[in-house]
């Protein structure tokens, strides 16, 4: 990092021989943006100064460094350096889709980590959204009713709606956070609407309606729980999806039987 010769000297004094070189040189990069030591466009030590800093070889720090990289972390230019970057959080949601992928019931704990996420941002959006937030919802709710028989189309509608409901909250945190899941949230709006009935329909949009009037009206007692209300059709639609297998396996042995007793 070249900012300042004070940044340049900035050392962990606790990394010593423990931990894996990419530890050593994670955590060191971890810890310099936290402090503020260094920052989005800075350039990083030499690979040598940063290898005697850190205790590891040289190709140990180009390795780590050519994967922290990968991450979108730092860019590693030719004849200037490695220079710090602003991760695109798409990344970010590329490797928690990926890290979840096979893990059992993953989208159950992500809708948990959502409804945590979104009734906190609802409430913040009552105070803080502006008219462009407002226009923005309005938008999304046109395209969610435009969408009501167009699975893919209408789940889409309906994760932009709450996106902008999670932006209007204006908390940089809670948007990363959102965007993080937002390949998986994508998935399960869209499985969602591949199962709703053309009854509730009609339902799904009154309920975005009505969290649109809450934010406009700043309650935020009324928009949370609008929201949670919200949340509990979703909750009984994932119910009833897992529910489906043993259903229809309970009505095919039922028929499978049927057909015994008929032909014997």
């Amino acid at each position: 990092m070249t900012r300042t010769a004070a940044a340049r000297s900035i050392t962990r004094p606790e990394i010593g021989a423990q931990g894996s070189g990419f530890a050593k040189v994670f955590g060191f990069l971890r810890e310099q943006l936290l402090e503020g030591s260094i920052r989005n466009g800075d350039r990083l030590l030499p690979e040598r100064e940063l290898a005697l800093q850190l205790g590891v070889s040289r190709p140990i720090v180009r390795e780590e460094l050519r994967a922290l990289s990968m991450m979108g972390v730092v860019e590693i230019r030719e004849r200037v350096g490695t220079v710090v970057c602003q991760p695109d959080v798409s990344v970010l949601g590329d490797v928690f889709a990926f890290s979840l992928a096979q893990v059992p019931d993953a989208i159950d704990d992500v809708m948990q980590a959502r409804i945590a996420l979104e009734c906190q941002a609802i409430r913040l959006a009552c105070q803080r959204a502006t008219t462009a937030d407002i226009e923005r919802l309005r938008e999304a709710l046109d395209a969610i009713e435009a969408t009501m028989n167009d699975a893919d189309g209408g789940g889409l509608a309906d994760f932009n709606f709450h996106l902008a409901l999670v932006r209007a909250s204006k908390s940089d945190t809670i948007v990363q956070l959102y965007a993080a899941m937002a390949t998986l949230l994508t998935r399960s709006h869209r499985d969602r609407r591949r199962v709703v009935a053309d009854a509730m329909k009609r339902t799904v949009f009154e309920d975005h309606r009505r969290l649109l009037e809450a934010v406009i009206t700043g309650d935020g007692d009324a928009a949370d729980l609008a929201l949670r209300r919200h949340f509990h059709i979703g909750d009984e639609l994932r119910r009833q999806k897992a529910l489906a297998p043993a259903k229809n396996a309970a009505a095919q042995a039922a028929k499978t039987r049927k057909n015994k007793e008929e032909t014997s």
